[in-house]
């Protein structure tokens, strides 16, 4: 008994001694931050009232001004470096981004294996699936995925159709509804190859458990916020974050698909193809003679699922905010549809790869519309080695430590961005982008890291709203909320409720 006692005693004391140095980091190195709440660090209402993007926005304008390139912050339990001056962001992210090429999430391949997808692996496993899935998302192969997304879009206008009567007032809709249902339609044809058809049959297991991804997390908010603060840890305990019901039907989706492509040699111009292909060669051999071995089912069916999570989330909350914003802007409204109109009549009235990406303004509009709705709040690093800044040889960034570079601040600085609040599409003009540092716009990322699927994205967001607003004049009614308010639940900026704008037919 007196050996048991002693020996609790001593781990409490070792636990509250690691506790009590964790809280105190920034304060023994003697750099500026808010004092953290022991269980929450600077994250105080984390999941419950405000929305990620909330910490972020008030902690930089509270020390936008005090000249440090980095301040102290607590994500969570995890003491982070929160960098205030976009310079060294564009070290981090590129310069010296071999210093800064983790990312230091919570990953766990043997017992939580969707975990094990790009965005989240580290160090050569992150190397190695970076440059075998690289020649996926080149420009040829978005063009191979260019008529599956057209098809998609062509019935999505006819479902958008059949709700808008040919009458003056049009009708109301709920917009966000149904920008998830063709987003969600579009990655599941390219990324398993199925016609989930929820734009006809809105409620199906497939949108269900994509939904889940980011509103439901496996667990309640401490065991979180633990796997959240320790990665490391938690994936040493085995732990796992996806829920049981969204692992089953995902794995068991991508097991089916291959077996069936396998056994009868199907082939078709989607993702899934072009893993099965790399699967199937076992190990493949990179253009310096590096040889890479091939992927399992398991890390087959990590890129696919976050393939389908990330493009069918963030694409369709994009068109949303955009839509809102053009129905309250009609004169940007006219101006884009006037340029798709133009450009559908110098192409026999079809969207081809070739007018999408000529339409200029349609990308001023969208780049714009990810300025003041940054999906992902922040970009996440982790020093490889002790970093000195240059020119502040006291600033140093300690081996182990976390980077936060919070983009959704950058992208509301007035200083960066003059009037941040208005929605204004000039702001990317060719000569204000080359105008400006890439690092002060930041929705997809920058360097070796930045987001893979950029260019798919990109492609299926311009389809759609090329689609609607060549067809539909936007305005908004009674049932439109100003401001939006957005949930806390959700990973990335979601709304709570839905986007009601009224639609009339042009």
């Amino acid at each position: 008994m007196f050996v048991l006692v002693y020996l609790l005693i001593a781990i409490s004391s070792l636990l509250a001694y690691l506790f009590h140095r964790n809280i105190n980091y920034w304060k023994r190195r003697g750099i500026a931050h808010d004092a953290p709440h022991p269980l929450y660090g600077n994250m105080v209402g984390f999941r419950k009232d405000r929305v990620m993007h909330d910490f972020f926005y008030d902690y930089y304008n509270k020390y936008r001004k005090s000249g440090n390139p980095f301040v102290g912050f607590y994500f969570l339990h995890q003491p982070a470096a929160f960098i205030m001056d976009p310079k060294l962001a564009k070290n981090i992210l590129i310069k010296d981004f071999s210093n800064f090429a983790d990312r230091g999430q919570f990953h766990n391949g043997r017992d939580d294996p969707l975990t094990q997808h790009l965005f989240n692996l580290d160090g050569k496993k992150w190397k190695d699936m970076r440059q075998r899935l690289s020649p996926t998302f080149t420009s040829g192969k978005m063009k191979y995925m260019f008529p599956t997304v057209i098809k998609v879009s062509e019935e999505f206008v006819k479902v958008m159709t059949e709700q808008v009567p040919a009458t003056q007032n049009g009708a109301v809709l709920e917009i966000k509804d149904l920008m998830a249902r063709f987003t969600t339609d579009v990655i599941g044809s390219c990324a398993f190859g199925i016609e989930c058809n929820t734009l006809r049959n809105p409620i199906s297991d497939f949108r269900t458990m994509g939904q889940k991804v980011f509103n439901e997390l496996r667990h309640g908010n401490l065991l979180t916020m633990f796997m959240f603060s320790f990665p490391n840890l938690a994936r040493k305990l085995r732990m796992r974050m996806m829920p049981e019901d969204v692992h089953q039907f995902f794995m068991r989706l991508v097991n089916d698909t291959i077996a069936i492509r396998e056994k009868e040699n199907f082939k078709r111009n989607d993702f899934m193809n072009l893993l099965i292909e790399l699967k199937q060669k076992g190990s493949v051999t990179m253009e310096n003679g590096e040889v890479i071995e091939g992927m399992n089912i398991g890390e087959l069916a990590a890129q696919v699922f976050v393939f389908y999570v990330a493009g069918f989330e963030t694409s369709s909350s994009t068109m949303s905010y955009c839509l809102y914003e053009l129905a309250q802007n009609q004169g940007i409204q006219d101006k884009l549809r006037s340029e798709i109109q133009t450009l559908l009549e110098e192409h026999e009235g079809q969207l081809t790869y070739e007018s999408i990406k000529a339409m200029r303004y349609l990308d001023q509009v969208i780049s714009e519309t990810l300025r003041l709705y940054t999906l992902v709040p922040h970009l996440e690093r982790r020093a490889l080695n002790d970093y000195v800044v240059p020119g502040n040889p006291k600033f140093v960034i300690e081996k182990g430590t976390q980077i936060l570079i919070p983009a959704c601040a950058y992208h509301r600085d007035e200083d960066l961005y003059p009037d941040p609040e208005t929605f204004d599409p000039d702001r990317f003009s060719q000569e204000k982008v080359a105008a400006r540092d890439s690092v002060e716009w930041l929705p997809f990322g920058e360097g070796p890291r930045n987001c893979i699927g950029m260019r798919f994205g990109q492609m299926q967001v311009r389809i759609g709203l090329a689609q609607i607003i060549s067809r539909f004049k936007l305005s908004v009614c009674d049932k439109t909320s100003f401001p939006l308010e957005y949930t806390p639940m959700s990973i990335v900026l979601g709304t709570v409720g839905g986007i009601y704008l009224r639609l009339e037919r042009i």
